[in-house]
């Protein structure tokens, strides 16, 4: 039996306009009903999926910062941060990556350094509280992660310069653009564990839903695992099924609604 079912965000339960599906909330309450609870899990900032979902929050897990962050109504179930000192280090290197630029992702916004408008026409799709500072390594806030917005290709370009450190954090290729550093005990992955132990949930009771490398450790974890039609190649090998149709096309939801005989 299902109790958890856990999606990734962008290029899984949203189209690419970053929309939610319009019978998501019918679906949700249904399996709701049934006694199965829905985690968001994203690499997002938490205060931008709880306005996006904020008429279900009591009802739903926030995994939030590619799993730094675990939210549960007004209840902080899970947090894992960057050490601060550390944090400084990834900023410094970070400065030197060509067309890619530094985000700071702390418990209370996001900040950056830099006023270049094709980077906060990016970040704010993501991070509904942003401030923009003179210095990061000067902010005073909890840091969850430490991400480039990388215009050439996080994979190709900005991935090389922080693989070396993957003994001292945990790097992810999290979407075309984006490289995303935790700490090592830090991923969706890590964090469905913690939720699944919250709510004493065993891995076959888990249907995990993504489409990017940042979701693999949660979709290793699920026994019930989807990649997307449209995901990364590597996703598609680490999971046990792949969705018929992409994220624009209702892919999760007509996963769901089959699966449950919901139609």
């Amino acid at each position: 039996m299902i109790k958890l079912v856990i999606t990734d965000l962008d290029g899984t339960l949203l189209n690419d306009e970053k929309q939610v599906p319009h019978d998501f909330w019918d679906i949700r309450k249904t399996l709701h009903e049934k006694g199965i609870t829905w985690v968001m899990a994203s690499g997002r900032q938490y205060f931008t999926i709880a306005d996006q979902f904020s008429g279900i929050l009591d009802d739903v897990y926030v995994l939030a910062e590619n799993g730094a962050l675990v939210m549960k109504g007004n209840q902080q179930v899970h947090i894992d941060p960057l050490d601060k000192s550390f944090t400084n280090q990834l900023i410094e290197r970070g400065r030197k990556v060509k067309d890619a630029w530094p985000i700071l992702c702390c418990r209370n916004s996001a900040y950056v350094e830099d006023e270049y408008q094709p980077l906060l026409d990016e970040a704010r799709k993501y991070y509904k509280k942003l401030q923009i500072v003179d210095d990061l390594t000067k902010v005073d806030d909890t840091v969850l992660k430490f991400t480039l917005c990388d215009f050439i290709s996080s994979e190709d370009n900005s991935y090389h310069h922080f693989k070396e450190l993957q003994k001292e954090c945990r790097v992810a290729v999290a979407g075309k653009i984006w490289l995303d550093m935790t700490s090592l005990t830090a991923s969706k992955g890590t964090a469905l564990k913690r939720i699944m132990s919250h709510c004493n949930v065993k891995p076959e009771e888990v249907m995990a839903f993504g489409d990017y490398l940042n979701d693999r450790e949660m979709i290793e974890v699920a026994y019930h695992s989807y990649a997307m039609k449209n995901s990364h190649p590597d996703l598609i090998e680490s999971a046990r099924n792949v969705t018929t149709h992409d994220n624009n096309n209702n892919g999760v939801i007509r996963e769901l609604t089959e699966f449950f005989k919901l139609g």
